[in-house]
């Protein structure tokens, strides 16, 4: 280190001069590592002119100088970080946008289980009824996605709707008419995936407002089911699920809000005696739910074939179970990307169906038993008398992420959602959307010193390419133009011309169109 002179002469001699003549010591912009680095030594030269030149790389004064500038570009990265978490557009991490959202109301999806259609036949002809105890309900299977174990709880169906009020309790089927020989067929039943799980206990005294933390994480949206017992442990009713207690209608409303932590481990909350009900402090509870959910759920028809144990008149025999349909409905918990874009709008929709807009984030947002939302819009066809015709265009999300036709059931039961909050001069029709494939040729140049790397010059392109024709990302009526692609690729840095070979300009979709990449080739070609 080079120290000469004294620094009170130099800081002397900086008072004297007038502040507007005096040199910009401090760079209130710098916040890279380069940058302060820079600024520090300006800063050491401009104060210390004589009592520090020691300006050299292995100078000691120039480590401690370069760890100044390391910290303060490592803190200044936190701030920054630190600032973006605090808004929703820019916040990043999951927890950030979870608390944020809450703040208007609005809660994170969690994951969905799938459900199938299955068949159970008993090996001798039944003429009344048989009975699958609670501890047979669980059915396993090998998931094709992952090779893991996947768990289905059995229920039935009861006039079109799944019946589970007995979650935790024996099942009772009867057997098809017409069909008791030589084997005998139930229907109307299905699976839905997910383990079945049972907490119970007693509620504290002490608590103003009752609350059940739950055991178990990765709870399945939707599938919380609570019951309170009074002290000669009969059941008094079931409560429903809102999405905000404190909207409840009475003190009479049986209901309960689900807040979920990051894990998805929720905890339940119930009124306060003014706005919904308030367990008795000698209650006690009993909460079903199911733990899993996810896309790996989606299986295909006749995946499973299974026996499980049932009593037929009286008499232990086993009986075959094979799902009859695909697995549908299953989804990973909702993406930060679907949040940021839909929760604000859900929050300004405050539950009605009035514009356009309303019935397109209800529909993009729907769960459903029968599948998986994929993509939606909604259009006005014509006006009549008083009632206006709105069309919601509607694809599912197939178990590839990729888009497909809605099913029947799928629509059906969007329809009905949709029934309960129009208004009531709008006839609301749910239509199939139509998908528009697309094959896209492209060729790339590169350096020929790059030759070696091309491999891993294409997916990098590859992965920009998916990236930017991912369903997820793509509207209905959203055109395909070639320079937003290109724009896409060059943020490769290797890829100096990029061409898409088969598709001139843009393409141009309808309205009710949404476009899904079918084949991708990407050829290289060498620059010298």
């Amino acid at each position: 280190m080079n120290f000469s002179g004294t620094i009170a002469s130099d800081f002397m001699k900086l008072a004297n001069i007038p502040v507007s003549k005096r040199p910009s010591l401090i760079n209130f912009a710098a916040t890279d590592f380069i940058t302060l680095r820079n600024s520090l030594i300006d800063y050491a030269k401009a104060v210390y002119p004589r009592d520090y030149t020691g300006f050299v790389e292995s100078d000691l004064g120039m480590m401690f100088l370069e760890l100044v500038a390391y910290m303060g570009s490592v803190m200044s990265m936190k701030a920054d970080m630190l600032a973006n978490e605090n808004f929703l557009a820019t916040a990043t991490q999951r927890a950030s946008v979870k608390k944020l959202l809450e703040l208007v109301g609005v809660q994170m999806k969690g994951p969905l289980s799938s459900a199938a259609d299955v068949k159970i036949t008993s090996p001798v002809e039944v003429t009344g009824n048989i009975t699958i105890a609670a501890a047979d309900r669980t059915i396993e299977t090998t998931s094709p996605e992952d090779g893991g174990v996947l768990t289905y709880t059995l229920y039935k169906v009861v006039n079109g709707v799944v019946d589970t009020i007995n979650t935790g309790g024996n099942i009772i089927l009867y057997p098809v008419e017409g069909q008791g020989t030589p084997v005998t067929i139930f229907e109307n039943v299905v699976i839905q995936e997910g383990t079945l799980v049972k907490d119970s206990g007693s509620f504290a005294a002490t608590e103003a407002v009752k609350t059940i933390k739950l055991t178990q994480g990765s709870i399945v949206e939707g599938s919380i089911q609570v019951y309170t017992t009074g002290p000669d442990s009969t059941k008094n009713g079931a409560f429903v699920e809102v999405p905000n207690v404190f909207f409840a209608s009475g003190a009479s409303d049986k209901i309960f809000e689900v807040l979920y932590d990051d894990n998805y481990t929720a905890t339940i909350v119930f009124g306060d005696g003014s706005v919904g009900v308030s367990p008795d402090d000698t209650s006690n509870y009993e909460v079903f739910y199911r733990v899993g959910g996810g896309t790996r759920g989606n299986i295909g028809k006749d995946i499973i074939n299974n026996t499980i144990p049932g009593t037929i008149n009286t008499l232990a025999d086993s009986l075959a179970i094979t799902n009859t349909s695909k697995a549908t409905g299953g989804a990973d918990a909702e993406t930060l990307e679907h949040a940021k874009r839909y929760a604000p709008l859900t929050f300004r929709r405050q539950d009605r169906l009035v514009t356009l807009e309303d019935y397109s984030v209800f529909a993009n947002t729907f769960i459903s038993t029968f599948g998986t939302i994929g993509k939606a819009t909604a259009a006005t066809r014509q006006a009549y008398s008083s009632a206006n015709v709105i069309d919601i265009y509607v694809l599912e999300k197939a178990s590839d992420m990729q888009l497909q036709r809605a099913t029947t059931n799928f629509k059906t039961q969007l329809l009905t959602a949709i029934s309960k909050k129009r208004m009531a001069t709008d006839d609301v029709v749910i239509v199939d959307g139509l998908i528009r494939t697309l094959d896209l040729v492209t060729t790339i140049r590169i350096d020929r010193e790059e030759e070696k790397n091309q491999d891993q010059i294409k997916a990098k392109v590859r992965d920009k390419i998916m990236s930017y024709m991912n369903v997820d990302n793509r509207d209905f009526g959203q055109d395909f133009i070639v320079s937003e692609l290109n724009r896409q690729i060059f943020e490769v840095d290797e890829v100096r011309i990029s061409t898409v070979d088969n598709i001139e300009g843009s393409l141009t979709i309808d309205f009710n169109e949404i476009i899904q990449l079918n084949n991708l080739t990407i050829n290289v070609s060498l620059i010298d």
